[in-house]
């Protein structure tokens, strides 16, 4: 599934190009996860004002109302100059002036929805449970720390919900782990103030260098002209079970934490 860095990656990689453009069309393919909301011919001849990013979704702001793009479990984004015909996994062509922006999702799980703001409901019904976002200046250490003395969960499932602070996904929620040296077993609340604040900075580090390295591609990811991401080379813990720790040379090990893997070294890594 892309995480906030590759979603991040992705809109950097087109929001510069499509800025001012004109909506020529948008055309709609296979249904989506969330229906649309709209008559797309409504959206012909509005013009894009910039693309945002709230947690995994791009907001993709008109000059009336906005689209909220979620690339599901396995979508991609492109945007081209003179894209060929639409394939079997082309659900969405969002045809402008300066080029098309196309989602492509083989599974299906991802969506593109209207609403006339980002206050109307159908925005908030998919923001407004969002935490803190980690590349902002919004993200407030002392809100954090309250965050996790409210949850009695594991610290690795309390990242992975988002409530407390969004996007952080099972990649780089293993690898903040690993660098504020605290098992992702750990329940959120017996997390002492000190720890957290590594936690904390350790969120940032990791996500931030992950949308330098163009995110990571495990399988298929890329950003909207093909390039893949390479911060997978460089990870800590994640992928490598049964490896040493590049910092004291204990194996790594994996466990499944609600259905997800989890890695991480059992000596820099403490209860």
């Amino acid at each position: 599934m892309p995480e906030l860095p590759e979603v991040e990656v992705t809109r950097l990689s087109f929001a510069d190009c499509i800025q001012g453009a004109h909506v020529v069309a948008l055309h709609m393919g296979k249904a989506l996860r969330w229906p649309l909301g709209v008559d797309p011919d409504v959206l012909t001849g509005r013009t894009v004002q910039g693309v945002r990013r709230r947690g995994k979704y791009l907001l993709i702001h008109l000059s009336e109302g906005l689209l909220l793009l979620h690339l599901g479990m396995s979508g991609s984004v492109s945007f081209l100059s003179k894209p060929p015909p639409a394939g079997v996994h082309d659900h969405v062509d969002l045809v402008t002036d300066r080029g098309t922006l196309r989602l492509n999702d083989p599974r299906r799980f991802g969506a593109l929805v209207y609403a006339a703001s980002q206050t109307a409901p159908q925005a908030t019904k998919l923001l407004g449970h969002l935490g803190m976002e980690p590349l902002s200046d919004d993200f407030d250490l002392t809100a954090f720390v309250q965050g996790l003395k409210a949850k009695q969960a594991p610290i690795k499932q309390v990242l992975l919900a988002g409530e407390v602070v969004v996007g952080v996904g099972n990649i780089y929620a293993s690898e903040a782990l690993f660098l504020a040296g605290i098992r992702p077993t750990v329940k959120a609340c017996n997390i002492s103030k000190p720890r957290a604040a590594k936690l904390h900075q350790a969120v940032r580090d990791v996500l931030a260098r992950a949308v330098a390295k163009g995110g990571s591609t495990l399988k298929d990811f890329s950003n909207a002209y093909g390039e893949s991401g390479y911060f997978q080379l460089e990870a800590n813990v994640y992928g490598r079970t049964g490896e040493p720790c590049r910092v004291c040379s204990t194996p790594i090990q994996m466990i499944r934490q609600g259905q997800r893997a989890t890695f991480y070294c059992p000596v820099c890594q403490k209860h």
